[in-house]
């Protein structure tokens, strides 16, 4: 699977951004997808997951009420829509892919990572 990640960009405290992650190479309902973020000097972060269908969400509380992430199957696309962005959501945001479980994809684990997009949110 290849994973192209867009969206990226310069946002103000408070602001929203939504980022998109368009997959090819596979069967994209095959797969259970997520988002991570890495900030500079820091530990790639988990940031949400979602299963084949759509039907299950995982988010850590960081970002939980703020985020969320979706998925149209038709379109071979997941989406994160970031609202109420705050400075510490400044990072590179991957997408990642694992056809076994959204355990692996929550764990960090994933079969296939996507290149990054920038997010930077100014105070």
């Amino acid at each position: 699977v290849q994973l192209q990640a867009s969206g990226g960009g310069l946002v103000q405290t408070g602001g929203s951004l939504r980022l998109s992650c368009a997959a090819s190479g596979r069967t994209f309902s095959n797969y259970n997808m997520g988002w991570f973020r890495q900030a500079p000097g820091k530990e790639r972060e988990f940031v949400a997951a979602i299963s084949r269908s759509g039907s299950s969400t995982f988010y850590p509380d960081s970002v939980k009420g703020r985020f969320t992430i979706s998925r149209d199957n038709a379109k071979s696309t997941v989406y994160l829509q970031m609202n109420n962005l705050k400075p510490e959501d400044t990072a590179v945001y991957y997408c990642a892919a694992d056809g076994r479980s959204i355990g692996m994809v929550v764990s960090g684990t994933s079969e296939y990572w996507g290149q990054g997009t920038l997010v930077t949110v100014s105070s």
